[in-house]
């Protein structure tokens, strides 16, 4: 199974709309591990102004807007 960790923070309407777009790419099975920012300092630093944001296992980050193709090319 794939994961993907997906860096968020709770009332993102943004984030919201990535998880959308998440579910219609053709990545299956699919794990989608989410992390919300507010919880860690440092990560507030780094990933306030660009959430919501992708990771792959290999460290390799997609900002928002992406499309369902760019999750999959992510996930290659």
């Amino acid at each position: 199974m794939k994961t993907l960790i997906f860096l968020t923070t709770a009332g993102c309407h943004l984030c919201d709309r990535a998880r959308e777009v998440i579910a219609q790419s053709s990545v299956q099975p699919l794990r989608l591990q989410a992390i919300d920012i507010a919880c860690d300092d440092q990560l507030i630093e780094r990933y306030g102004l660009r959430i919501p944001v992708l990771r792959s296992a290999s460290g390799e980050e997609l900002d928002w807007p992406f499309s369902a193709e760019d999750v999959q090319a992510l996930m290659r």
